[in-house]
């Protein structure tokens, strides 16, 4: 069974940066997509990011040009790099891989002054 592990939220003020980190393990990481997602209170979970194992990324609309997906394959770790932040990205951050459902607990991400 996989298991996924989410760091690196946190309190950060409007146009800081953070860096949220997934370790997985369990299974076979290099060979599956990841993802990232987020849901803030009352609302849906919002696809933020996606990366295949090449690398090859994509990202939600809310997000482009401000975050970053990566992967370090020896590591078993997906990254995503949040620059230039507001408000509206305080959220549960998750990690998924989409192929076998696996989800992470979550990392919280708050923006505020």
């Amino acid at each position: 069974q996989g298991h996924l592990v989410e760091i690196g939220g946190g309190l950060v003020q409007p146009g800081g940066s953070l860096r949220l980190s997934c370790a997985a393990s369990g299974f076979r990481f290099s060979g599956y997509d990841m993802e990232w997602y987020r849901q803030a209170p009352g609302k849906e979970r919002e696809l933020v990011a996606h990366i295949n194992p090449p690398g090859n990324t994509k990202y939600g609309d809310s997000v482009k040009g401000r975050f970053t997906v990566s992967r370090d394959n020896v590591k078993k770790t997906v990254y995503l790099d949040l620059i230039n932040v507001n408000p509206e990205d305080t959220a549960t951050y998750f990690c998924n891989t989409p192929a076998l459902n696996f989800w992470g607990q979550g990392t919280q991400v708050t923006v505020s002054p």
